[in-house]
């Protein structure tokens, strides 16, 4: 029904073989491999093996503060960027994925009182707009990942910069476990799931899989945890996901070993089982 993928563990130099290791691991997406954008023959390798064996690359993580107070740091990250959203497109990845970033000096995406502000967003069409301005990708997606504190930190705000960008190459990266922002989305994030969907649906490139809790402590308090160990109606998320016809990859994260994947896999398999039912 989905297409899931994962960190791989074993370091496998070869891109036919690290192909072949997610389709024996059952995978049919995978985040994209390092390669350098001028090794021409390098990405064209990795290109053509995991179209080989029918594996999706589904992004290209930039993971940098865009909006980076620092002027000389601002820029680097900015290049960085546009250099990932150039390999994802030169790879026929889905995306190039990244944060907006934080105007918090010295952090990457930390909370700021300035960072959900309508003059930060305005910088934000400004920015996403000078990437793909830039880059002028022909296949990828550029997307932000949604964020508690960080735009777009929900579904109307992603919405408002699909608008305000104006750009056929801006996509959505769905990760509803960050929009999980109150007791009242958490009780009932089947609601928030089909919102995104029904919203975002087509401008979705690619997903993120966890899962969360929120905790007995004060003050207020949400831990990420595996899939399958919080909340997060994944009934709702596969069902949703797999009636798009684009198919966009979802993929497993932030979990410290191969065996932690390994259960999170077949949990998400025991949902899709749970489907066909």
């Amino acid at each position: 029904m989905i297409r899931l993928g994962g960190q791989v563990f074993e370091r496998v130099e070869d891109p036919r073989e690290l192909a072949r290791l997610h389709r024996r691991l059952g995978y049919t997406a995978a985040y994209a491999p390092q390669v350098d954008l001028r090794d021409v023959s390098g990405i064209a390798a990795v290109r053509n093996a995991f179209a080989a064996e029918d594996v999706v690359l589904a992004e290209v993580g930039a993971w940098c503060n865009m909006l980076a107070v620092e002027p000389e740091r601002r820029k680097a990250n900015q290049e960085r960027v546009c250099n990932s959203l150039a390999l994802a497109d030169e790879l026929g990845a889905r995306c190039c994925v990244d944060y907006l970033g934080t105007l918090a000096p010295g952090s990457d995406y930390g909370p700021h009182p300035a960072n959900l502000t309508p003059a930060t967003f305005d910088l934000a069409v400004q920015t996403v707009r000078a990437v793909i301005d830039a880059v002028k990708p022909r296949r990828a997606s550029f997307c932000l990942e949604m964020m508690q504190w960080v735009l777009p930190d929900s579904v109307a705000a992603y919405l408002d910069l699909l608008r305000a960008v104006d750009r056929p190459a801006f996509g959505v990266h769905m990760d509803p476990v960050n929009l999980v922002t109150s007791p009242r989305v958490y009780f009932d994030t089947g609601s928030l799931i089909r919102d995104c969907f029904r919203r975002l649906g087509q401008w979705i490139a690619s997903c993120h899989a966890k899962d969360i809790v929120l905790r007995d402590a004060l003050a207020m308090h949400f831990d990420e945890v595996r899939p399958g160990l919080g909340n997060l109606d994944y009934s709702a998320y596969v069902s949703e996901l797999a009636r798009l016809p684009n198919s966009p990859p979802l993929m497993l994260e932030h979990l410290s070993t191969a065996e932690e994947y390994a259960l999170a896999q077949q949990f998400m398999r025991s949902v899709e089982q749970g489907l066909r039912q």
